[in-house]
């Protein structure tokens, strides 16, 4: 009789892979542009000022406006869908009512994650755009923008759009922090709702 770990299997090694997203994909989501980019995520981040390894998950109305919005903090290295699925669901549930009693959805949601690093995609967005794309589906939204906030700047994966303010550190010079002090800090969860 051996006693040991039992071995993955393929099954659940190739299910676990269908739960990311490549770029192009992504592309083939067919999310909505957003029409002032700068202007969104320099409004999520005032609202919420994350530091790296905080996401923010934004719902907005057909016009443009915010509805409501919540800030979390997200461990690295995660690049299995379902675990990025359920923190977005889960803060959406806790910010706004689903919509899935609408025939098409109305609403859209957008993920901003701040991070160490290159605003580039990496293997971990692919888990993160998995993730929205079906907490939108099981929230009755509209998949939107997903958007990654670095060092280098922010940056719209599949839109080839971005820019360089705000960025991973603007949130220690907005706080008079050292942004290497405080990023191992608990902070606590942001949620903003629309006035």
């Amino acid at each position: 009789m051996t006693i040991g770990f039992v071995p993955e299997t393929s099954s659940a090694t190739s299910s676990r892979a269908t739960r990311n997203l490549e770029p192009a994909e992504w592309a083939g989501v067919g999310v909505p542009l957003l029409a002032n980019p700068r202007d969104v995520i320099k409004d999520l981040h005032a609202r919420h000022l994350p530091s790296p390894s905080t996401a923010i998950v934004a719902v907005y109305d057909p016009d443009g406006r915010i509805r409501a919005s919540a800030s979390f903090r997200s461990r690295t290295g995660v690049l299995d869908g379902w675990e990025r699925r359920n923190a977005v669901l889960s803060h959406l549930r806790r910010v706004i009512p689903h919509d899935l009693r609408l025939r098409q959805p109305v609403r859209t949601a957008v993920l901003l994650v701040c991070r160490n690093g290159r605003s580039e995609w990496a293997e971990e967005d692919g888990a993160w755009m998995w993730g929205l794309r079906d907490a939108c589906v099981l929230h009755g939204l509209r998949c939107g923008s997903y958007v990654t906030l670095a060092e280098d700047g922010w940056n719209i994966i599949g839109e080839n759009r971005s820019g360089r303010t705000p960025n991973s550190r603007s949130w220690s010079r907005r706080t008079g922090g050292d942004a290497t002090a405080l990023t191992g800090t608990a902070r606590p969860i942001r949620r903003a709702a629309a006035r």
